[in-house]
């Protein structure tokens, strides 16, 4: 059995400890990282779009620092939007803020119904900095 190793940001382990889900796991030279969300502290959604959309940018950097990485060794994203018709224009006025320079990563954009009470997730996978 493989042992995993898992990154958990500061201050944010009650939260994956009480959902049963690693915050990311490095393997392979990369890091792959859940879905993050524009949760508050205790991990309720922020109610606010623009700022549940910051919100997961930021909870999603601290799991990168956490394993030394920043938004640039970032390969692949994928984001997750309920009623993205609605929603899109909104959340990508938002990316650019975090996004970096180009070469950008590949990005997978999915329309969902349903994110427990969120309207934005992000997903990724990083190349892990050589040592």
């Amino acid at each position: 059995m493989t042992i995993r190793d898992v990154i958990f940001p500061a201050g944010r382990q009650a939260l994956y400890d009480r959902n049963r889900y690693s915050p990311a796991i490095r393997a392979d030279g990369f890091l792959f990282v859940s879905g993050q969300v524009g949760s508050r502290e205790d991990g309720s959604p922020e109610p606010d779009l623009e700022t549940q959309v910051r919100r997961a940018f930021d909870n999603l950097n601290a799991i990168l620092k956490a394993a030394d990485c920043t938004f640039d060794d970032v390969v692949d994203v994928t984001v997750f939007m309920v009623d993205p018709a609605a929603t899109f224009e909104r959340v990508w006025k938002i990316v650019p803020e975090y996004w970096g320079e180009a070469p950008h990563p590949t990005l997978t954009a999915v329309g969902v119904t349903w994110l427990y009470g969120f309207q934005f997730e992000i997903k990724v996978i990083a190349k892990l900095p050589a040592n």
